[in-house]
């Protein structure tokens, strides 16, 4: 597509009538069918403690950047999501099933004026993990910033080296933008980080195929779903392909 050129001939992009800054997302409470999302608070602690540490969840600190986990107690761990809530930078939620804290999510990189903003600090504990609630629970954020605020462009970030973060990215229906080299020191290792996006234009044909996941008649009589969302999301995608092998620990998403 020839881009539009102004009166000197230079091409520049396309204009974007009637723009004015966004209010800033908010942590919840969104609502949906097999979660809740609600503003995250020491008194998740506790709960949250438990799903995320133990047997078999040491990976799940690997790549996130945010909390320095895994942690001795859940004090600790109280200490440390109480220092994140205070971050202005950040608005971070809890993933309740059922009532109880299963994870945690944060708005990122939140920019009003410009209409941009991140979804990270992703953090899954065990009885999340590759639940249709941890699904939802991404979407009902992706909406609320997409949909009712009518943010431009939702960011997902991620080390390079995360194959199941760059595996989440591509199956939520987010489009690969580059990586940045050397772009962090985390946990005292080079972190080069991979970029992803929706923008407000691609967003409404994922919806449509987020919708058609969430449909019970996408699970057949043993609740096994029809159509993967990947499937659907790659057809909504402007890409439609695939940025790394679908591999790796689930919840280690940040």
């Amino acid at each position: 597509m020839t881009p539009r050129a102004n009166e000197l001939g230079q091409p520049v992009g396309d204009p974007v009538p009637g723009w004015t800054p966004r209010r800033r997302p908010e942590p919840g409470p969104f609502r949906g069918r097999y979660c809740t999302v609600v503003p995250l608070g020491p008194e998740h602690a506790d709960e949250l403690y438990g799903g995320c540490h133990g047997r078999d969840t040491q990976g799940l600190w690997t790549y996130l950047a945010g909390l320095p986990g895994p942690f001795d107690d859940v004090p600790a761990f109280a200490e440390a999501i109480a220092r994140q809530v205070a971050d202005p930078a950040s608005e971070s939620m809890a993933v309740l099933v059922d009532g109880r804290a299963e994870g945690l999510a944060s708005y990122l990189r939140i920019d009003p004026a410009h209409g941009s903003v991140e979804i990270g600090g992703i953090l899954l504990g065990t009885r999340l993990q590759r639940t249709t609630a941890a699904t939802e629970a991404l979407y009902l954020m992706a909406r609320h910033a997409l949909d009712e605020l009518g943010y431009r462009r939702y960011e997902w970030k991620c080390d390079a080296l995360n194959a199941p973060s760059r595996a989440a990215a591509d199956r939520l229906g987010f489009t690969y933008e580059g990586t940045f080299r050397n772009a962090m020191v985390t946990k005292g290792r080079n972190r080069d980080t991979a970029w992803y996006s929706i923008t407000a234009e691609e967003w409404p044909a994922l919806r449509t195929a987020y919708d058609q996941w969430f449909d019970p008649a996408n699970l057949d009589g043993d609740g096994r779903q029809r159509v993967s969302l990947r499937t659907l999301t790659a057809t909504a995608r402007p890409d439609g392909g695939t940025d790394v092998p679908h591999s790796g620990t689930p919840g280690i998403i940040a």
